[in-house]
């Protein structure tokens, strides 16, 4: 095999590569639960990484909980992003410090263009929501992101 043959084979086998993850998180998109969440905006920006928004996501737990640290398996009902025990896995945990509400321990971040304004930064009297899909293992993969004003929830256009 010459070595421009073999170049071209591995050029074509890391598209193949890159094409097949791409498959598979636009499946994930297409049948995996959506929930939109609450969100509290931590680090907004690192050189290393690029332009993102990290985010800790606010999640429902029972009320009979203690502690402030907690394994849990993830998953929608009845529109709202749940935790349920699960000390079986151990991949997420959610915390509470004081009254607060229960959030998800690691942070998920939302990639943002360069020429965008910082979502992160909002106007007394609005919160930064997320759209997020939710695996059944895992954390959720943040979709997009929302304001919600007065009980009204809309979509940033970020494209």
């Amino acid at each position: 095999m010459k070595p421009m043959h073999r170049a071209i084979a591995v050029g074509l086998l890391q598209c193949l590569i890159v094409l097949s993850v791409a498959g598979k998180y636009a499946l994930d998109r297409a049948r995996l639960p959506r929930v939109w969440v609450n969100a509290t905006p931590v680090d907004p920006q690192l050189p290393i990484r690029g332009r993102y928004v990290s985010l800790q996501l606010h999640v429902e737990a029972p009320d009979d909980w203690t502690g402030y640290y907690q394994p849990v398996r993830l998953h929608v009902e009845d529109g709202k992003l749940k935790a349920t025990p699960d000390s079986e896995h151990g991949g997420l945990h959610v915390t509470r410090f004081q009254q607060r509400p229960w959030t998800l321990s690691e942070p998920v971040a939302f990639f943002i263009p360069e020429h965008a304004a910082d979502p992160s930064r909002r106007a007394p009297g609005e919160e930064l929501w997320v759209e997020v899909s939710v695996p059944q293992h895992g954390p959720p993969r943040p979709l997009r992101l929302g304001v919600k004003k007065d009980g009204q929830l809309t979509p940033l256009p970020l494209q």
